[in-house]
């Protein structure tokens, strides 16, 4: 027999191949959708780590991977209403404008000279909670440390020893009391203080503020006492009260069915000021339900001393937020709670939520249980339903275009729809059919 006929190729063997041109290689893989730049970083990556043979599948991997990690938006399905990892609140209105043109941010119209972003959102947001003034810097955190800055810099401010709060992040209020120039001055104890103890500290010590500070993120129990902000108003010093998550209004005027019973207890901007309380602090992107910013209100010679610290500069908001702010404290005044998606999500019936988990998936359909998150009223459960699937398939849903983010109880994935858009029940359907 004769022998087996050898076989030559031409081509050299993978460790002695020429790589690719880095610009031919971003070229091929241009329909990735990032632009050039980026493509030749990821090229020149994959050119660097091996086989030239398999070049253009590394690169296109790399990209890819670049691609995912840009911000982008996502369906939350995890029954979490404020989800501090993908934005809160999800409001973004804003005005009614072409994107082409400027806008009015420090502009006064009427003179033609230079104005104040400070003089519109934040004038509708006083009028909003019933304060004689407000101002709005980009978060809570910030709002805090303004206030006490401008008030209190050099001087004590008095505040339980159970109320300093960490929020998330690792901010801690000494921390943020430290920074701003003021001095702490510690009373009671962790879980009892009395009024005594905050009148015994302002008649010892130069103290210009009292502080109270909502514990929304934790509870205690048990053999407590505390201090309400309120009754901190006959101190005969200014009280500052940070409310954190920034409920307006207790009876939610805006809603026509009224609060929902899950808010009982929490305090409320427009009370708290009606209280005697001077200044108070809020997020704009928890119970707010609209973007990250931080809103100081309350007596307007208090408001301009912060508008005019220096740090106020610093602190201050984009236009973009504050045109957000502007159309949110609009919809708020006209009592219109349903365009405002948070509040929307959040008292949508458990019926209709499980009307429409029946028509996506009806041998999915559960009820469930959301929670208002972002670090507010902590242990409060809201009824809820939605689709549970067999399995962990978090990481399979989080691929999608949009990406789908749920969670996993008892071993089982959980799409919460409390916290999905109807629109978005389709893209729930196909993500569940690709999983089958």
């Amino acid at each position: 027999m004769a022998p087996p006929e050898e076989t030559h190729s031409d081509a050299p063997p993978a460790s002695e191949q020429r790589p690719p041109s880095v610009d031919s290689l971003a070229r091929a893989i241009s329909d990735v959708g990032l632009p050039h730049p980026l493509l030749v970083d990821a090229a020149r990556a994959a050119v660097a780590t091996g086989d030239p043979a398999e070049a253009e599948q590394r690169a296109r991997a790399i990209a890819g991977e670049q691609a995912r990690s840009l911000l982008t938006s996502v369906v939350n399905a995890t029954g979490v209403l404020l989800h501090t990892n993908m934005g809160r609140s999800p409001w973004t209105n804003l005005p009614d404008r072409d994107s082409s043109r400027y806008s009015s941010l420090e502009l006064n119209l009427d003179s033609g000279e230079r104005g104040s972003r400070q003089d519109r959102a934040p004038r509708l947001l006083a009028r909003m909670c019933g304060a004689e003034s407000a101002m709005v810097v980009n978060n809570c955190a910030a709002a805090v440390l303004l206030a006490l800055a401008a008030l209190a810099n050099g001087k004590g401010v008095v505040v339980s020893r159970g109320e300093l709060v960490e929020i998330g992040g690792g901010f801690r209020i000494p921390e943020v009391m430290s920074q701003s120039g003021a001095n702490l001055v510690e009373v009671g104890t962790t879980n009892r203080t009395r009024l005594g103890d905050f009148e015994e500290a302002i008649d010892d010590g130069d103290v210009a503020l009292a502080l109270s500070v909502h514990r929304s993120n934790y509870r205690i129990t048990g053999f407590t006492e505390s201090v309400a902000a309120c009754d901190l108003t006959g101190l005969g010093v200014p009280v500052l009260a940070d409310l954190g998550s920034g409920l307006v209004d207790s009876a939610c005027q805006w809603l026509e069915d009224g609060p929902p019973s899950w808010l009982e207890g929490e305090p409320a901007v427009r009370q708290t000021l009606e209280a005697g309380v001077d200044l108070v602090t809020f997020s704009g992107d928890k119970l707010l339900g609209g973007p990250q910013a931080g809103i100081i209100a309350g007596r307007a010679d208090l408001v301009a001393r912060c508008v005019a610290h220096p740090l106020a500069r610093a602190l201050r908001p984009g236009g973009l937020v504050l045109g957000s702010l502007q159309e949110l404290a609009l919809t708020y005044l006209g009592r219109d709670g349903r365009s405002i998606p948070f509040w929307r999500m959040a008292t949508t019936p458990v019926d209709e939520l499980r009307r429409r988990a029946s028509a996506i998936s009806p041998d999915l359909t559960a009820d469930t249980t959301a929670v208002p998150g972002g670090g507010t009223l902590p242990g409060v459960e809201i009824p809820s339903a939605g689709l549970v699937i067999p399995g962990d398939r978090v990481a399979e849903l989080r691929t999608g275009a949009p990406p789908i983010i749920a969670r996993v109880h008892d071993g089982s994935t959980v799409i919460d729809l409390r916290t999905v858009h109807p629109r978005d029940d389709d893209v729930v359907r196909a993500a569940i059919d690709s999983l089958t």
